[in-house]
Order: structure tokens, then sequence, then C-alpha cells
């Protein structure tokens, strides 16, 4: 398990940076519907290698809900979001998203809402807030596009309520593949920039579309769907605290770039809310009754 959730997190984080890069040349729209229709027919051959197991009625509004939500919102507003922010920055606030799960979890599945929970969601804004002040007066970025990360911190959060009621009833691949289908759906008004985009780029810029359609979209959301099916979605989205630490990395050796100091700050912040929401405290161990001492029979 361990390894998938590794694949998953170097995966992504190295999403945000091919993003980054192609976002100069490929627009938002047409980036998206290329990696979905990529990641899909990758996903075809691996649903159709056996009897697929197709979903019910119930599931149908969870599915859309997923598609619509994760690969399609979510991925225009990354996108048009890392045209204007750097691929570091980028994944540190969409890690909020996991605060926006415990909200949403408080309101839909009746999930308590503890002090914790407020302060964690506090500290977690304010973090968003420094990193907006960071960008609002630099070079490398602007408030829209930190926003609009936002939005896909929230889109991400929609998926993951989505999606893991659907893997207790559902195989990974499938879940994965009409939830790539319908963000493809979503993402059909940009196919004429798509033609475009394929007829005028060189082989570098396909071949980073091509990278985005199989590795982070088709396998890691693989692994990602096969691990949630066996872990507490609450407990897996902690690990994806990594994400923009691997992508900075990989954004600093592969584009030169770092993000402003108060970059540091916010992540650091909306890492920590996350952190305060998960918080626990210590309940005091309850006193048992005595049990009753069995009596020898004479």
């Amino acid at each position: 398990m361990l390894g998938a959730i590794a694949v998953t997190l170097v995966l992504w984080a190295s999403a945000f940076v091919a993003i980054r890069h192609l976002g100069r040349e490929v627009p938002p729209g047409a980036l998206s519907l290329g990696r979905l229709l990529i990641a899909s027919v990758a996903l075809a051959f691996v649903v159709f290698r056996r009897r697929p197991t197709w979903p019910a009625r119930r599931d149908w509004p969870l599915l859309l809900l997923c598609g619509v939500a994760w690969f399609g919102v979510y991925n225009l507003a990354l996108n048009e979001a890392e045209r204007r922010i750097d691929a570091g920055t980028a994944a540190l606030i969409v890690q909020i998203g996991p605060i926006i799960v415990a909200l949403l979890a408080t309101v839909f599945l009746g999930e308590a809402m503890s002090r914790w929970l407020l302060i964690g969601m506090a500290v977690g804004f304010a973090g968003v807030v420094v990193i907006a002040r960071g960008f609002s007066s630099g070079e490398s970025g602007d408030l829209v596009g930190v926003w609009l990360a936002v939005l896909a911190a929230v889109t991400y959060a929609v998926g993951v309520l989505a999606q893991k009621p659907l893997l207790g009833r559902l195989p990974g691949p499938e879940v994965t593949w009409l939830a790539c289908i319908i963000g493809a759906v979503v993402c059909l008004p940009w196919s004429g920039e798509l033609l475009t985009v394929v007829r005028g780029s060189d082989a570098s810029t396909l071949l980073w579309i091509g990278y985005l359609g199989v590795f982070p979209t088709a396998i890691a959301f693989s692994t990602w769907a096969w691990v949630l099916a066996r872990s507490e979605a609450g407990t897996l989205t902690l690990t994806t605290f990594l994400v923009p630490f691997l992508a900075t990395l990989i954004a600093w050796a592969l584009l030169g770039e770092v993000p402003p100091p108060l970059t540091f700050l916010g992540g650091a912040l909306a890492i920590a809310g996350v952190l305060l929401t998960r918080h626990r405290p210590k309940v005091a161990e309850s006193t048992r009754e005595p049990e009753p001492v069995a009596t020898q029979r004479e």
C-alpha cells in the first residue's frame, strides 16, 4: 500500500510542474480535454481486460459529481491558475482541500463540528490569505491565480467525498474511467482549441500532454482509488501534504521556479490547519466495572 501511495504522490506532484510548463503554450481547456481523453483511452484497456462492473442507478449522481467537479472543473481551474502562479504554490493551495473535506463532511455526512475543526479551518484559511498577499505584491503570479487554485481545492474536496462511497460498491478502474469520461464531456467546448494545439504544436508538447494523461491521471488516480478503497479518506488525504514539497522540488529542478517567501509561511499555515482539524483530544481511560469473579462450584 505504501508503494501505491508513493506513486500517487510523486505523479501528482509532477503534474503541477507539467501543467505549469505547458501553460505557456497550451490553453487550459485544450490541455484539460487532451489529458482526459488520453487518460480515458488508457483506462479503457484496464477496464475492458475483464468483464466490467457497471454502476447502478443510485451510483450515477455521485459519479457525475465526481466527474464534473474533480475531473472537469478541477482541471480547468488548476490549468488556468498555473498560468498565473508557480507550480509549488498551486500545489500548496490545493492542500486546503482536506479542510474543505472536513467541512463538507459535517454538513452532508452529519459528522461533529469540533472546536479543533473550527480552529484548523481558521488557520488554514489564514494560510491562503498569506499566500494571496505574497502574490498580490510579487511579479511571479497574481491574485486571480490564487483563487483559481482555491476553486481547484474545493472541487478536489467534492470529488473525494463523492468517490469514497462509490469505491465501496464499484472497482476503482471503473470509477476512475467513468469519471474521466464525464470530465472530458465537461471540457468538450474546448475541442476546437485542442485540434489547433494538435495541429500546431511540436512533438515535445504533445508528449507532455500524453504524459499528463497516462501517468498523473490514468495511473495516479487508479492507485489513489485502490488505496482509498482500503483506507479512511481523512487519513489518506493527510499524505497529500507531501505533494507541495515534491512539486516545489521538481519545479525548482526542471523549471528553475522558487515560490516567494510568503508562500512557504502560508503553506505551513495551511498544512498546520489541516493537522489541527485532525486533532483528537486524549480521552481519559474509562473506569471499568469489575468483572464478576467466577466462584468455584463445590
